[in-house]
Formats: C-alpha cells, structure tokens, sequence
C-alpha cells in the first residue's frame, strides 16, 4: 500500500540532528497517518523531543526533512508551521500565569489569526468578544469551565496541562503534537486527561505522543515507534510493541514491563 493510499499525513524523511560530536536523532523516517494517534517512547535521551523541535521549527535538522500535507516544514518557522495547522502542548506548560484561564485560551485565537504573536494581542483579549463563546466551549469541554475566570497561575499542574491543551484547541489544528501530557500528574488526573484526549481522537484530529506513561501510551495509541539513542529500533501496533523484545531491553525492563501494562 502507498503512502497516499494510506493518507499519510506527516512524514518525517531521513532525518538526522548533530549537536557538535552527538548525534541525537539518526536516519529517522516517521508515518503519521491522518486520524490516528502515533506515540513515541523511549528512555530519557533517546531523542524523543529533539525529533518534535525538529517537527515544530524549534530545531533545524542536520540532515534530511519534515514534510506536512504535501508541504515541507523544514526552513519553516515555527509560527510558520502553526499556521499551516500544527500545534503543540508542551512538556512544561507555557502559558500567561497573569491573566484568566479564558483569557488564555483565547490569547492563541488572536495571534494565529494574525499571523505571529504581538504585544497587543493580550489588549485585544478584553476588547474583542467574537472567540470569548468558542473559548468557554472549549474550556467545557476540558472540565474547566467553573475556572475560567481564575488567574491560571492558581492552577494545579493537571488544570494548567487541560487549559494548555485548550489553547491548542482553539487553534483548530490539523495536528496534534503532545510532549508528555500527563508528566507530575495524579493517577486521578491522568485518568481525566486519557479520557479528554480519547475525545478529541474520536473527532479524527491527528497527534504525536511523548509519553513515558504505559498505561497512558496503550490507552491511546494506534500506533508505536520506539527510539533508542536516537534511532527507531522498533515500531508496530501496541501489541506487537508490547511483546517486543527488544523494546523491553531498551526501554521497558523491571516496573515498565510492557507486557504488565493492559
């Protein structure tokens, strides 16, 4: 099957990432198909957020190219890429800890409408109405309604992750990159934000995974590539992961046995 008949929607091609001698990502080639959800996991090191830096434009690859619906990413700035309908939740939430959590949401509204982030965009937030509905839809929909006239920097960390992944909502991505979305969570917490995202998957959105998390990983994933010293040393459907030997004695030895996590 080719890879337009599969609809292929992201393709990471040959791509490598030199930092002086090291070499963090090697020879990577990454499928993402259109509406499914594609983790990748891997011990601390592996290159796991060097490769979504290198997606997202943070990062300019050494070698090789990201190509996104056609259109190639690489030499793309990052509000760039936003535009063309990539978004990303962050390992360590980036948000305004100053303004309400509806403010928030709508702040990413603004700025991709125009274009790039600019200092006014936070003045326009409470002069312009038109998004502030979407915004508290949104925010229902994340179970952070009753908040949203909170400063978000009274948030506990599980809210602070929902709102941030609000903030991508908004934007109405075409895909979805996520960085460790239950990273400090509670179990409580990480249950809500399994179900959240089991939501929006079921809306057909694409999205690539970090996740350190099993249980998070095989309750969402319909597919796997596991990196290792920066190279993909095994990827499949979650039960052929699971029972892969080699992924146990890369990644998932002791506690993290794959075949523990159902």
């Amino acid at each position: 099957m080719t890879t337009t008949e599969r609809n292929v929607v992201l393709h990471v091609d040959d791509v490598s990432k030199n930092f002086g001698g090291l070499h963090a990502l090697s020879d990577i080639d990454l499928e993402v198909e259109q509406g499914k959800t594609h983790a990748i996991i891997g011990p601390n090191g592996a290159g796991k957020s060097t490769l979504l830096n290198v997606i997202i434009g943070r990062l300019a690859p050494t070698s090789g190219a990201v190509v996104f619906d056609g259109q190639v990413l690489t030499g793309k700035k990052p509000h760039q890429i936003n535009q063309l309908g990539v978004a990303r939740v962050f390992q360590t939430p980036e948000i305004f800890p100053d303004l309400t959590v509806l403010q928030n949401v709508m702040v990413p509204a603004f700025a991709k409408r125009d274009g790039a982030f600019r200092v006014n965009v936070l003045r326009s937030v409470d002069r312009e109405a038109a998004l502030r509905d979407e915004a508290e839809a949104i925010l229902e929909d994340v179970g952070l309604a009753d908040r949203r006239l909170s400063h978000a920097g009274a948030l506990s960390r599980g809210d602070k992750r929902r709102m941030e992944l609000a903030m991508c909502l908004i934007q109405h991505p075409r895909l979805l990159l996520l960085d460790e979305p239950t990273a400090g969570m509670s179990r409580h917490d990480t249950n809500t934000t399994i179900d959240l995202l089991q939501k929006i998957k079921a809306r057909g959105m694409t999205k690539v995974i970090i996740e350190h998390d099993m249980h998070v990983v095989f309750s969402l994933a319909d597919k796997i590539s596991v990196l290792s010293g920066g190279r993909i040393i095994a990827e499949g459907l979650p039960d052929e992961v699971r029972g892969n030997i080699k992924v146990q004695e890369a990644y998932l030895g002791g506690a993290h046995r794959v075949e523990a996590v159902h």
